[in-house]
């Protein structure tokens, strides 16, 4: 299911999700990713889904929005892994043009040092980039990226992009408690993302059950202190710690759309069950996905999310 939504989007309101990789190849192993610990570490670009798959799908989810009068504001590749992984990107990019709407790639960086995939985000309309850390040793604690990568040659990829992006460039900022939330890392990512005169700078923290259960999101002071260090460096800093809403589209088939959403978008148990009584479905749904291992379970911060099954490769 490479294709999910439309869904309420933190920073692109409404949007249809490309998940052009499967779970979980990743070339970062971030001990706050939402979506689970990576099973497939790679830094090599391969072909993983057709553009014209991904084409067909999400011309459908299109016309399926317009036939219940849903406003959709982007197409956004938000995957399992690291959609910059997929050789197709900038081809699948061009195809979706043709369907009018406007495209956003949500990115690790890891590999935008490269000239195709930097050539490939060129034609997106909006672009994301992670910066977490500009220190080494904190970048590999907390992104955990595969042994090949460099953290000096990413962050000079990243600023070579921001050079020549001519679309909206963001970057965001995820801190977890005595990881990456010191003054000491949150001044130097500062200057460098200033460097890169991104749209907005988005600072964020865990707000979805994480990948390693002793992560912890960063307190409201360390939050503050974030928001005064970049803010002293650039004018367009935001926080991304807002809960999004429940406001999530059907298709008709009410186990499918969970499905789609919980695999790169973990629900609180209200939005699940606000799916369910939208599609006019009984409760029950809920607690078979869950027996039968289709959805995992998970607290944090006191509440309740679910989030898509993954079986490890082997």
């Amino acid at each position: 299911m490479p294709v999910f939504g439309p869904v309420p989007s933190r920073r692109l309101g409404r949007s249809i999700g490309v998940n052009n990789i499967p779970p979980k190849s990743c070339t970062y192993a971030c001990v706050y990713c939402q979506v689970g610990r990576t099973t497939d570490m790679r830094m090599e670009r391969r072909t993983f889904f057709t553009p014209e798959q991904l084409y067909d799908e999400v011309k459908t989810k299109l016309e399926e929005a317009e036939n219940r009068n849903e406003h959709v504001d982007y197409l956004t590749f938000v995957p399992d892994g690291e959609p910059t992984l997929d050789e197709n990107l900038e081809f699948t990019i061009e195809k979706l043009k043709d369907l009018g709407q406007k495209i956003g790639v949500i990115t690790n960086s890891s590999i935008i040092n490269r000239e195709d995939v930097q050539s490939a985000l060129m034609k997106a309309d909006w672009v994301s980039v992670k910066v977490d850390s500009v220190q080494r040793d904190v970048w590999k604690k907390i992104n955990r990226p595969y042994p090949k990568l460099d953290l000096d040659v990413i962050l000079e990829g990243i600023l070579g992009f921001s050079r020549k992006f001519t679309g909206k460039l963001v970057t965001e900022t995820l801190l977890v408690k005595g990881i990456n939330d010191d003054e000491e890392n949150l001044r130097k990512n500062a200057v460098f993302i200033s460097g890169l005169n991104p749209s907005a700078a988005y600072i964020s923290t865990p707000i979805r059950p994480p990948a390693e259960s002793w992560v912890k999101a960063a307190d409201p002071e360390s939050l503050n202190r974030a928001y005064q260090i970049y803010s002293g460096e650039m004018t367009n800093v935001e926080f991304l710690i807002n809960y999004e809403g429940d406001n999530f589209s059907l298709t008709g088939d009410i186990e499918r759309d969970i499905l789609s959403i919980t695999a790169v978008h973990p629900m609180r148990r209200q939005a699940v069950l606000k799916v369910i009584e939208k599609g006019k479905g009984n409760n029950s749904i809920l607690d078979n996905l869950v027996k039968q291992g289709a959805l995992v379970r998970k607290e944090f911060k006191g509440e309740e999310f679910f989030l898509r099954a993954f079986t490890k490769k082997t």
